[in-house]
């Protein structure tokens, strides 16, 4: 069973302690996969120990390190629970990284065991450094793949068909490392985070405590339909599948991110509770629109990037609850929610555009501050670097001694974003250390100028990037995506800009001179603006 005896009261935190803390056959909530298996929480215990235990047939010691690789379907989620649970370490790889990168993670991790889908077998052969795999185990049939020599072969389905239904765990540390995986940054290789089954545990708790007293709008509880819409390999689906699972909420995976399998599932499971990047609800948001699905009702967490006002507006208007958060991977994810207050939810729209794209307010236990460089807390109003103190940050790079030293320089947790609390007790991100423009001596945001141009009929997406100037130092470059089935120009687009100018939104300097249209813009794996292949891409080609 999972949970097991508990010597002298002492419960552990521990992920196998992360389910239901009711007995298993009364939980109404279900699994729900995307090819149409359900499974009740009992079944799903059951799951639980018989990967574990074909786990361990097939070798897997307490300590090792499994590489899971695969779409979001209900095996990932017993993952997420069968491999710390037996004392070894999930590593969720990004399988959007390029062979090299997932190669160079699975070894930089030491991973001696991959799960995967046959799709992503080619992943494993060829390319990159060599891996130190003992096995891999394939979810269906591998057709003619070729293991590298002395990795044994296993089936998923037909290991764990085989297993007994239930798993003797063994006792495991709390503060022992559960789960890894690796940051998708845009310079060097990609660096490995890593958390304990504590830190889990703990964020868990404080997602369900902030969620759970929502004030007046963006709660999740146990009478939700969930789904995930942000890739599981993606610091751990911001942490909602622990959170869903220990409720019993409903719980619904849709396999491979693909816009009409996402909108037919929210319609025939009733899912009402989802997040993701902005680019991904663009897309939903248009299909919804030309296909007729209604996604009225919905609440939508926005994270990963800013929320620009034009896509909460269009949000909004298709009665969706739309809102953001703010973290990072090295802080376990979450650690600003933006729930509006009773009031705010009670403003006009114009103002809850403005009110539902901030970041929003510490979640419970997480100590945040804008700071000074010398690390100093910054007063209300003035701008600093965003830094962390809290139970469930990354202790550093995985085998980085250098990139962790820097990470937590001074004893905060640096997110490398600038930002500034208001009176409100709401954080505001105002751009990257990194992505700021310096023109002339004054800053210029990049986010304030693409939550801007995103308010403009007929832009489907923005990205505003430095260019180098011989009076200014930098000016801004606006790229723009138009929408489908939009007349576009560029003169519209600057109007508006010189209009919220003459508003004074931003300074008459911040309006870009260069101002392209494109049709589409460069994204990191997990879906954030890629500002490093973008200036790439087009600071060369200035005039």
């Amino acid at each position: 069973m999972i949970g097991g005896e508990v010597p002298n009261g002492d419960y552990p935190l521990i992920i196998r302690n992360l389910l239901p803390t009711v007995n298993r056959s009364t939980v109404a909530g279900e699994i729900v996969d995307a090819s149409g298996l359900r499974f009740t929480y009992a079944q799903f215990e059951e799951r639980v120990a018989k990967l574990a235990g074909a786990l361990a047939a097939c070798g897997v010691e307490q300590g090792d390190t499994v590489a899971v690789m695969d779409w979001d379907t209900h095996r990932y989620l017993e993952c997420f629970y069968a491999i710390p649970s037996m004392g070894a370490v999930l590593m969720t790889v990004n399988i959007r990284l390029s062979r090299e990168q997932v190669r160079y993670t699975i070894g930089h991790a030491g991973a001696t065991t991959v799960i995967a889908y046959p799709e992503f077998l080619p992943l494993l052969v060829g390319g990159g450094p060599d891996l130190d795999l003992k096995r891999i185990i394939v979810v269906g049939d591998a057709g003619d793949f070729v293991p590298p020599p002395g990795v044994e072969m296993f089936e998923f389905y037909t290991i764990t068909d085989e297993a007994p239904s239930e798993f003797d765990y063994p006792e495991v540390d709390e503060r022992s490392r559960a789960t890894m995986f690796y940051t998708s940054g845009t310079t060097g290789n990609p660096k490995g985070v890593y958390y304990s089954h504590r830190q889990l545990f703990l964020h868990t708790m404080s997602v369900l405590a902030t969620f759970g007293t929502a004030p007046a709008q963006g709660r999740f509880g146990a009478d939700d339909v969930y789904m995930p819409i942000t890739p599981l390999f993606h610091a751990h689906a911001w942490g909602f599948p622990y959170a869903a699972t220990l409720l019993g909420t409903k719980q619904v995976y849709p396999g491979r991110y693909k816009t009409d399998v996402l909108l037919r599932l929210i319609k025939e499971e009733g899912v009402t509770f989802s997040h993701c990047v902005a680019s991904v609800l663009r897309m939903m948001l248009d299909e919804a629109e030309e296909s007729g699905v209604s996604l009225a009702g919905m609440k939508v967490l926005i994270g990963g990037g800013a929320l620009p006002e034009g896509l909460a507006r269009a949000a909004l208007e298709q009665g969706i609850d739309i809102f953001s958060g703010y973290g990072m991977s090295e802080a376990c994810a979450v650690q600003t929610i933006n729930h509006l207050t009773a009031s705010e939810v009670a403003a006009p729209v114009e103002q809850q555009l403005s009110l539902r794209t901030r970041p929003g307010r510490p979640i419970l236990l997480c100590d945040i501050r804008t700071a000074a460089p010398d690390l100093s807390a910054t007063a209300v109003g003035e701008e600093g670097e965003v830094v962390f103190r809290g139970p469930w940050l990354t202790p550093g790079y995985w085998r980085n001694e250098e990139a962790s030293k820097e990470l937590w320089r001074g004893g905060w947790l640096h997110s490398g974003d600038i930002g500034k609390f208001g009176e409100d007790g709401a954080l505001r991100i105002t751009d990257r250390v990194k992505d700021v423009i310096k023109s002339g001596g004054e800053w210029i945001s990049s986010l304030k100028l693409e939550s801007l141009i995103s308010q403009v009929e007929g832009v489907a997406e923005s990205a505003v990037i430095a260019i180098p100037d011989d009076r200014w130092l930098e000016r801004p470059m606006a790229l723009v995506v138009p929408r489908k089935g939009y007349d576009l120009d560029v003169e519209t687009i600057r109007a508006a800009l010189q209009a919220a100018a003459a508003a004074g939104d931003i300074p008459r300097y911040g309006v870009p001179e260069q101002i392209r249209l494109v049709d589409e813009l460069d994204k990191t794996s997990v879906g954030k603006l890629d500002k490093k292949a973008l200036r790439a891409r087009y600071v060369e080609k200035v005039d």
